[in-house]
C-alpha cells in the first residue's frame, strides 16, 4: 500500500499515459492542429483572463462535447485522433480529464504541464 493519498496516485497514474505539453511548446502544438480547451470556472477566466484560441467547455459536460460517437459533441469533435489539449488553473484536473478522454477513445488528447497559470508565466 502507498503511503501517497489516493488522489496522488491516480494523478500519476492518469499522466503516466499522457504525452503532456509544455507551456513553451503550445504555439507549435496549435500550429500543428491541436485544439486548446479551457476548461476553468467562469470565475477563474473573469480573474486571470482568457486564452487565447481556446475553446472554453465546463469540466462537467467535457466528456460528452469531445467524443465524436456523442449526440452532444461540439462540431469540432468529429474525429477521435483529434490532438486535443486540455487546460484547467494550475494542470491538474486537466490531467484526469485528458486521461479520462483517453478512455473514450481521444488517444491524442493530453493537458498542459502547469495548466493556465504556468502559461501566463512566461507570457510577456
Amino acid at each position: 500500500m502507498s503511503d501517497l493519498p489516493a488522489i496522488d496516485v491516480l494523478l500519476a497514474r492518469a499522466r503516466s499515459g499522457l504525452d503532456r505539453v509544455r507551456p513553451e511548446g503550445l504555439a507549435e502544438e496549435l500550429a500543428a492542429g491541436a485544439i486548446l480547451i479551457d476548461t476553468r470556472p467562469i470565475e477563474q477566466r473573469r480573474r486571470d483572463g482568457e486564452l487565447p484560441g481556446a475553446i472554453v467547455v465546463d469540466r462537467n459536460v467535457l466528456e460528452w462535447r469531445l467524443d465524436p460517437t456523442s449526440p452532444h459533441r461540439l462540431p469540432i469533435a468529429t474525429d477521435a485522433n483529434t490532438r486535443f489539449i486540455i487546460v484547467c488553473n494550475e494542470g491538474y484536473s486537466s490531467s484526469l480529464a485528458a486521461a479520462t478522454l483517453q478512455e473514450l477513445g481521444l488517444r491524442s488528447a493530453t493537458d498542459l504541464v502547469g495548466g493556465f497559470q504556468a502559461w501566463r508565466s512566461i507570457q510577456s
